[in-house]
């Protein structure tokens, strides 16, 4: 009971007195408010103040979309790994703490020592060497307490924390971007499907026409020249094909790599890109800088960047400790738990840096050389964020600008072929003009496919860089 008595003694002894120490010392953080002058309303574009959904993809009303969404979010790599760091920074964060509690370790030793007694006269034991073996076992309880009387364990806490903080940021950042990037790879894969059927449907028409002008050339209505104009059209058209079908195949193959899938090029994927015809969804500017994962990340990183400069100057100060060794020692392994045989004693040391302060002043200037590019690092990402948002705004109204001009260009440039192929079955025009109105229509559709879908990368580039619905 004696040795009970004790360790709770020396328990409660170190945690009132490193309690006392440490009372009336709060962190004081060092609090930097990046200057970003943030307006009332965004001035790229017409918008609704209305909060984003969490799941953005789905406002495309595509399902074959939200299979791929579901599952990238599920299965990639990349987010995985970035779910690993989260789960590291927890672990520093524990860490971190766990240096303001007291810590209590138990240990157990034992150990036989043998003895030759050599060249003592001892009488009775001529002509042979006495020997004894020693056996002896110990008990150890150690109790140790280190006052925070600078705050310097609290400011390691604080950084472990907000590192964990701005990993969990990233991690939502990861799949924001994979997200994005996800939607912006099944839209091209759509787009990819439409230029082969485009270039498909050309080479039919070239084959056509040449059969055409061939069998004119065959009954002497036609020239060579004319002939050979279209059968180098035809040719064209096969290598456009192909190139067509390589750059479909590769989009696919990329599709199925960010869902975690062998890229053999086989994934199904939707025959048409989306109508938009909805507002866009954009919220207050304000908003921005709380809803943005990566500027929430970019703050933490600030926070922990403070926090290390606390941690450096407690450095320069004096450290106490508290120690309290408690236990048993014997040369009976039965009687080690004997209060005859306890032993005890408290000890409290200090440690004050002397020569080694031009080291500690230096860390302390390094620290806050990395807190001052935190800032300039984090009002340099505020202002990006504000820009991505303005630059998607305002392409918006221009991509779909470019996409009414070119609705515009594929109908008459549909109507001039159709009328350069009466013409030239009439006689009445050459087989260049033709040919060039039926490249020109060809690139008309081709040109409208590319643009549409680079509206629809544009909304997904405005929901990216509006955070989403972090």
């Amino acid at each position: 009971m004696a040795s009970v008595r004790v360790i709770v003694f020396s328990l409660v002894f170190c945690f009132i007195l490193g309690t006392f120490l440490s009372c009336g010392r709060s962190l004081q953080q060092v609090k930097r408010t990046p200057v970003v002058a943030v307006p009332e309303e965004w001035s790229g574009g017409e918008v609704i103040s209305e909060p984003i959904r969490s799941d953005w993809w789905t406002t495309f009303n595509d399902a074959g979309l939200n299979r791929v969404i579901n599952r990238v979010l599920e299965r990639n790599q990349d987010l995985q790994a970035a779910a690993a760091r989260l789960e590291a920074a927890k672990a520093e964060t524990v860490i971190a703490g766990a240096a303001e509690r007291p810590t209590l370790d138990l240990g157990f030793n034992m150990g036989r020592r043998r003895q030759n007694f050599v060249g003592f006269p001892i009488p009775g034991s001529e002509g042979r060497v006495l020997k004894r073996t020693y056996t002896n076992a110990g008990l150890s309880l150690d109790v140790g307490w280190e006052p925070d009387l600078w705050n310097r364990i609290k400011a390691g806490k604080l950084a472990a924390k907000a590192n964990n903080q701005g990993r969990e940021a990233d991690l939502i950042a990861v799949r924001l971007s994979l997200a994005a990037q996800a939607t912006k790879t099944w839209f091209l894969a759509i787009e990819g499907r439409g230029q082969v059927e485009l270039a498909r449907s050309s080479l039919e028409s070239y084959k056509l026409s040449s059969q055409r002008i061939q069998a004119r050339f065959e009954r002497g209505l036609r020239s060579s020249l004319d002939l050979r104009f279209a059968l180098t059209e035809v040719k064209r058209a096969e290598a456009l094909l192909e190139q067509r079908l390589e750059q479909a195949d590769r989009t696919i193959r990329q599709l199925q790599i960010l869902m975690a899938d062998y890229p053999d090029g086989s994934y199904s994927i939707g025959n048409k890109l989306p109508k938009l015809t909805q507002q866009i969804p954009a919220g207050l500017p304000s908003e921005l800088l709380f809803r943005r994962p990566d500027l929430l990340a970019a703050e933490q990183d600030l926070v922990a960047a403070d926090a290390r400069i606390v941690e450096a100057r407690a450095q320069l100060r004096p450290s106490f400790s508290l120690t309290s060794p408690i236990g048993t020692s014997s040369n009976q392994l039965q009687t080690i738990l004997s209060n005859e045989l306890f032993i005890w004693s408290m000890l409290g040391n200090a440690l004050q840096p002397i020569f080694n302060r031009g080291r500690l002043k230096a860390g302390i200037m390094r620290n806050e050389a990395v807190a001052e590019e935190a800032v300039a690092r984090y009002q340099n990402s505020v202002l990006q964020a504000f820009n991505e948002v303005e630059s998607a705004l305002a392409a918006e109204s221009v991509i779909k600008r470019r996409e009414e001009a070119l609705k515009e260009a594929t109908r008459y440039s549909a109507d001039t072929m159709k009328l350069a192929e009466q013409r030239y079955r009439s006689g009445l025009t050459d087989i260049t003009t033709l040919l060039s109105a039926q490249r020109t229509a060809l690139d008309s559709e081709s040109q409208l496919l590319i643009v549409s879908r680079l509206r629809v990368e544009n909304r997904v580039n405005l929901f990216l860089a509006l955070g989403g619905s972090f």
